[in-house]
């Protein structure tokens, strides 16, 4: 079982459906939400923690302990960029992490759409790995996966589920939610238009031109990181913890 903090972190690559995931956290008015601060504080040097600012995720982590020690606190965030090479290594022994996965042909072909110029590193299934396997040895407990084709096909059930691991109530009514931008995803809006259109969780049905069946950038990609999937993927689909893993 996760540590019953009140600081709940869930990771995912860009496009996994973890923004779809956040959604319904702000549906449900429980917790206070942050969409991508990690992020943010590569992209733009810093970001807003309630009344202050953290401009280092060493400050941010800090920050965001400091929140939960009266508040419930949920932390969406993305795995493009190396935390735990740039100030971030004491992330996962703090809070509850949870993790989603996306099949990366699914993800490449959605990603390299909003960004033709993604570095490879930035598809974030490596980082996403290693984070999940840090919080597994900080714990000593295997996180918690989630599949996001599970979470699209039955998501009362896959939401029960991550309710039970984190220690909070399930809230059937969070599960569907009228459409809408929202204020916490402003920085990075574009990527964000299906869930800012959505009533719940569904399966993108978006086509791609570029896939990487036929791209060769993203071909050498979904080579790189399919071990890292594969990996995560055993580990939402694994009856019992297993052994500690190796990366």
């Amino acid at each position: 079982m996760a540590d019953r903090s009140g600081l709940l972190f869930f990771w995912g690559t860009p496009r996994s459906m973890s923004t779809a995931f956040l959604r319904m956290m702000l549906e449900r008015g429980d917790h206070e939400v942050y969409h991508e601060p990690f992020s943010s504080i590569v992209v733009q040097g810093h970001v807003q923690v309630g009344e202050r600012t953290a401009t280092s995720h060493g400050e941010l982590l800090k920050l965001l302990e400091e929140r939960a020690q009266d508040r419930r606190v949920f932390i969406k965030e993305t795995t493009e960029y190396d935390y735990l090479g740039c100030g971030g290594e004491d992330i996962p022994a703090v809070g509850s992490h949870t993790f989603i996965v996306r099949d990366p042909r699914s993800v490449l072909a959605s990603h390299y759409a909003m960004n033709p110029d993604m570095a490879c590193a930035e598809v974030g299934y490596r980082h996403q790995a290693e984070l999940a396997w840090r919080a597994w040895a900080a714990s000593k407990s295997k996180p918690l996966v989630i599949e996001a084709e599970a979470l699209a096909a039955t998501p009362l059930d896959v939401i029960k589920r991550y309710c039970d691991h984190v220690g909070i109530p399930f809230v059937a009514s969070a599960l569907t939610w009228e459409p809408g931008d929202q204020l916490v995803w402003s920085r990075t809006r574009p990527w964000h238009r299906d869930v800012a259109n959505s009533t719940g969780f569904t399966e993108p049905r978006r086509t791609y031109a570029e896939t990487v069946d036929n791209n060769a950038k993203l071909a050498s990609c979904y080579r790189c990181h399919l071990p890292y999937y594969e990996l995560l993927r055993t580990w939402a689909r694994a009856a019992d913890a297993g052994p500690e893993p190796s990366i």
